[in-house]
């Protein structure tokens, strides 16, 4: 297992350098920084504005590979620069990183296990109601974009609160402004604000994953070990779960990671809508402002959990499967 993850990682390594370097070099070609200082007024002196830009790496003067070199360095010695405004970096991918999680971690873990488990119940149930069910609710909820979808959620939760009297949902922010009490007062609180943006993210999640598992499940409900199973006097249910289910779950944990990718791209759309001050609102913003080093920052980081989902999702898989011989 040990050599089978460190082949692995090396290979991942390898792809996050090559994925952060395009998206640098992608970032430093298409933005402008010298922009937001042309802009101002009094406009500063041509000499100003190149002498601000070179001391934050960031004049278009200056030759991109050159450019590039001076800012690689920078990240590995674990430095990603200033931004165009002379904030680090760093200070602010670590505030912000764990408002990310917080909201990856919850989408992920609601959307996957609820998708498998109604994926695998549509294809036990198949053509049955539950099955013609799910399976509309799962293109109906596929065909809505992730803004329209928190936007409706943001309706709906407003129309839920009206109707009560009771502020059950909270969709501004990740807090309540000046909130006071104690620990328990504030979780609640904070899982309030959090029950909108996981719905948001969590859905989609649902939807895909559903259809993914159920079309596993089916292939395996007519596998011959599982008949055998059946045969030899296992339960119905336990057949299922102990068979059927663990082996239909192998091609769901190998598309787990392509799934978290586009997690990441919603919770871009997701930060913004609800407010909430995540290093997908700091993209969005970055990118607007022509901040170069925060862009390449931001992908840097999304390309690195990718990497974690990837060796969390073959770990998993060598679980599932023992025919894996990591040692080979």
């Amino acid at each position: 297992m040990a050599k089978f993850l460190l082949r692995r990682l090396l290979n991942y390594v390898l792809l996050v350098a090559v994925a952060t370097s395009l998206a640098y070099l992608l970032a430093a070609s298409a933005l402008h920084p010298r922009v937001n200082y042309e802009g101002r007024a009094p406009r500063p002196s041509e000499a100003v504005i190149d002498a601000k830009l070179d001391a934050l790496n960031l004049n278009d003067k200056t030759p991109l590979w050159e450019r590039y070199g001076t800012w690689a360095t920078g990240v590995l010695h674990g430095d990603f620069g200033k931004t165009w405004l002379g904030e680090s970096v760093n200070a602010e991918i670590a505030r912000r990183f764990g408002v990310t999680l917080r909201l990856l971690v919850t989408g992920m873990v609601v959307g996957g296990v609820i998708g498998v488990l109604l994926g695998a119940l549509s294809a036990v149930r198949q053509y049955r109601l539950t099955d013609r069910l799910i399976t509309a609710g799962s293109f109906l909820v596929m065909s809505i974009p992730v803004f329209v979808l928190g936007v409706l959620l943001q309706v709906g939760a407003t129309k839920v609160n009206d109707v009560t009297g009771l502020k059950i949902f909270e969709f501004s922010g990740e807090y309540a402004a000046g909130l006071s009490g104690g620990f328990w007062a504030q979780l609640a609180d904070r899982l309030k604000h959090l029950v909108l943006p996981t719905i948001s993210l969590a859905l989609g999640q649902i939807a895909v994953f559903s259809r993914y598992q159920r079309s596993a499940m089916l292939d395996v409900l007519a596998a011959d070990f599982v008949r055998t199973a059946r045969a030899k006097g296992l339960r119905r249910r336990t057949a299922l779960l102990r068979h059927a289910l663990r082996t239909a779950l192998i091609p769901s944990v190998t598309y787990f990671t392509y799934t978290f990718g586009m997690l990441l791209v919603g919770t871009t759309l997701t930060e913004k809508i609800f407010g909430w001050h995540g290093l997908g609102e700091w993209f969005v913003d970055s990118v607007g402002q022509n901040d170069v080093n925060a862009v390449a920052a931001v992908n840097c980081v999304a390309a690195v959990l990718v990497l974690v989902a990837g060796l969390a999702s073959d770990v998993v898989y060598a679980v599932l499967d023992p025919r894996v011989r990591v040692g080979g």
